[in-house]
């Protein structure tokens, strides 16, 4: 038998075999081919306005974990109740809620209102045991947030009951959030940097919601807002924890706005959804939060809050103007509070842009100034 004939590779069988050895033994450095999310001939993702923004690593220097960028967003939404009269299955709520001691929260002009006499009606119709604070503050400040809480205090409630527009629902979650912190300071949980930013790590007591305007979106939110006098600044809480249990949106409670407070409100739905839904993309935000609990209510805009945002303000578009002009116009009046209760779900979870009390402002003024 003939020895085995050995044939010399030519030039390019040498060339191939050198590039599979580079290949084995030195893994390819470039960004993208050693980009575990990165596909040549992929099928473009569903959600392109946010696919385009993933995070981009830099392979020249060491990673700093302070500005990894966010990588998921949560949802997160009180239950919610939309229909006419459905104010009176309140009483029936806190029994379910095995409510013992109710703590109502509204203002002076509310608490003269149908919706306030229907509150009433069916707690005593329940047999609950309940107590009126009526001292809220349009616009609530510090000082007035903490003599409500301090008002509370005594009674020891287990159950807290808010009647009103945004001004009553923050404040009620603000009582409702220190009577669970008894020792806590006030700036604790106010937010950085006029307050500590503490984040609120345990369940508070159940809150009903029910607004009697089309505006603020606060039965939906886990946010409070109020001015810190001392500071001449706006500023407030904001967790997912202080977000209302439940949220009962019944719109014969607002009927009765003047056609001003209508406009006004219906600008606040406006601007809620219209910068949720232009807010920076979730996944553009820094710092990465180390622990689930520390993401913020506000994680910039999402897939999800995008179509709350993105609904609500084309309901406002077109039925605003009906609304403010004819007070009978029930559709309108429905489709009003219903946005306002979508974009705060939109906004509750994106989060609005730095000039949304400025812009909401001057719009107010402007509006006073035609009307």
């Amino acid at each position: 038998m003939g020895a085995a004939i050995r044939v010399v590779p030519n030039k390019a069988a040498r060339a191939v075999n050198l590039l599979r050895t580079v290949q084995y033994t030195h893994p390819p450095s470039c960004p993208c081919h050693s980009n575990p999310g990165h596909h040549h001939n992929h099928v473009a993702p569903a959600v392109n306005r946010f696919a385009d923004r993933t995070s981009r690593r830099s392979y020249a220097t060491p990673q700093d974990s302070s500005q990894l960028k966010e990588y998921a967003f949560e949802m997160a939404a009180s239950s919610i109740r939309f229909g006419p009269g459905s104010t009176g299955e309140v009483g029936m709520d806190l029994t379910n809620m095995q409510a013992k001691r109710v703590c109502v929260v509204t203002d002076e002009t509310v608490d003269k209102l149908d919706a306030m006499r229907q509150v009433r009606e069916a707690l005593t119709r329940e047999g609950l045991d309940f107590r009126v604070f009526n001292k809220t503050r349009v616009e609530p400040k510090d000082y007035s947030i903490k003599e409500a809480i301090e008002w509370v205090k005594p009674y020891n409630p287990d159950t807290f009951l808010a009647v009103g527009g945004g001004s009553v629902i923050d404040t009620a979650k603000l009582m409702n959030l220190y009577t669970c912190y008894p020792d806590a300071d006030f700036m604790d949980f106010v937010n950085a940097p006029l307050g500590k930013g503490r984040p609120i790590d345990r369940k508070l007591l159940p809150l009903i919601a029910i607004p009697t305007t089309a505006g603020t979106g606060s039965e939906t939110t886990g946010t409070a807002i109020f001015d810190l006098a001392s500071r001449r600044a706006k500023t407030g809480v904001a967790h997912r924890n202080l977000k209302p249990t439940l949220g009962i949106c019944d719109p014969l409670n607002t009927r009765t706005m003047p056609a001003a407070v209508k406009a006004s409100s219906g600008l606040d739905v406006l601007c809620h959804s219209l910068e949720s839904w232009t807010a920076i993309p979730f996944n553009e935000r820094v710092p990465r939060p180390k622990n689930p609990l520390l993401r913020p209510a506000y994680q910039g805009a999402n897939p999800i809050s995008d179509i709350f945002s993105l609904s609500a303000l084309r309901s406002t578009v077109k039925y605003l103007p009906r609304s403010v002009r004819d007070p009978d116009d029930m559709e309108a009046q429905s489709q009003m509070l219903l946005a306002a209760t979508l974009a705060g779900v939109g906004f509750g979870n994106a989060g609005v842009h730095l000039c949304h009390g400025g812009f909401e402002s001057l719009l107010i003024i402007v509006l006073s100034a035609v009307t």
